[in-house]
């Protein structure tokens, strides 16, 4: 049986991961949780499961932890997150959002596990520190995002044959708008994807393609890719959830139904897999399509390739400034279009440094957020 623990088990991805933990108990044990805000959940998930052992980050909720448990053993803060993750266990997954990841990532590759990452912010803030801490401590990362996963499995070793991969992108929920219908567009619209559920965030970057661009700049360095190996498209249906072609003009995809419990679990199954309760493919019902990427109305993709040339800080840059954007635009403080002329008024004034350490990503991430809030502020209307 495997020793579990899962970082931001409250969120969608987290809530997912424990479904699977649930429906395969003979195989699983979650031994750890963690969550940032929502602890009432978090109560009912240490009860569900029997948890031993949690981590929150604000202490002013630990007296709701310490009045429910008598025998739970307790981390707080961000300076325990290393302590947390020392116990013994076989598999850590990575749901934490944002680029509040990056340090249970990098904590957890130190020890040497497995690290099922869904926290895409990790690899494209820190690509190269990631990956070479896998590297120094014999870890091994195995990609939750949907895309990654496809990847992950189509190369199946091969990678030395690659010629280029093909990230599948769904459109979003404006598929076919030009600028001039995307400014009257409202974060209630925006959060409703045609395909997936998902959490805030990811929904509006998926609407705007941002999602995508960081998803470009994730498979560079989980797979040691050039920028020109990396070729996005549109497929509506999110049936394909990506393609690898090969050096002999061969495709390999993979296709199921839009389900994250499917990459969920076979990131916790490596190399084996596990049944799981999500629907079959209808293959008789499939119209599939593909579609070039509009470019021009959605700019993100033409910056994601600009960032992954530039890389050094530019990446952690990138992500810094959409967070703060799409906090704004799910406050209705800036227009749909604005977001991503806040990360390009960002990206413009940052001081790129080549080769950053951890704690110039820190900085960069920092300064990114605070010029962000200064440009939206002297914007807003």
């Amino acid at each position: 049986m495997k020793k579990i623990v899962v970082l931001g088990s409250t969120g969608t991805i987290g809530r997912l991961t424990l479904d699977i933990i649930r429906n395969n108990s003979d195989k699983y044990k979650l031994i750890g949780i963690s969550c940032k805000t929502n602890i009432d959940l978090l109560i009912k998930q240490i009860n569900e499961f029997n948890v031993p052992s949690v981590h929150i980050y604000d202490k002013e909720n630990l007296y709701k932890l310490t009045n429910n448990f008598n025998n739970l053993d307790i981390y707080v803060g961000e300076s325990d997150i290393g302590k947390f993750l020392q116990q013994d266990c076989d598999i850590i997954v990575n749901a934490i959002s944002g680029f509040a990841g990056l340090i249970p990532t990098i904590e957890s590759l130190k020890l040497g596990r497995r690290l099922a990452l869904a926290n895409k912010e990790s690899l494209v803030v820190a690509g190269r520190l990631v990956k070479n801490y896998e590297k120094q401590y014999r870890s091994h990362i195995i990609p939750v995002d949907s895309e990654h996963s496809a990847i992950f499995q189509c190369i199946n070793g091969q990678n030395k044959y690659i010629k280029k991969i093909i990230l599948t992108a769904s459109g979003g929920p404006f598929r076919g708008y030009n600028k001039d219908m995307l400014k009257y567009v409202t974060p209630e619209a925006a959060l409703k994807h045609p395909t997936w559920k998902m959490g805030k965030r990811i929904t509006i970057d998926s609407a705007t393609l941002v999602n995508k661009g960081m998803e470009m700049i994730e498979a560079k360095w989980l797979f040691g890719l050039n920028h020109d190996q990396i070729q996005v498209i549109v497929h509506p249906q999110s049936i394909v959830h990506s393609m690898v072609q090969f050096i002999d003009n061969s495709y390999t995809g993979l296709l199921s139904i839009p389900d994250m419990r499917i990459p969920i679990g076979y990131a916790l199954s490596f190399p084996e897999r596990i049944e799981n309760y999500c629907g079959e493919l209808n293959l008789f019902g499939l119209n599939l399509s593909f579609e070039e990427v509009d470019m021009d109305t959605f700019e993100a993709i033409k910056l994601a390739y600009d960032i992954m040339k530039e890389d050094g800080t530019y990446p952690a840059v990138f992500n810094a400034a959409d967070e703060v954007a799409v906090d704004a635009f799910l406050r209705n403080i800036i227009g749909f279009l604005d977001i991503i002329d806040v990360i390009k008024y960002v990206l413009d004034k940052n001081k790129n440094i080549k080769n950053p350490t951890i704690a110039d990503i820190i900085e960069a991430n920092n300064w990114a957020r605070t010029a962000a809030k200064r440009f939206i502020s002297g914007r807003t209307y």
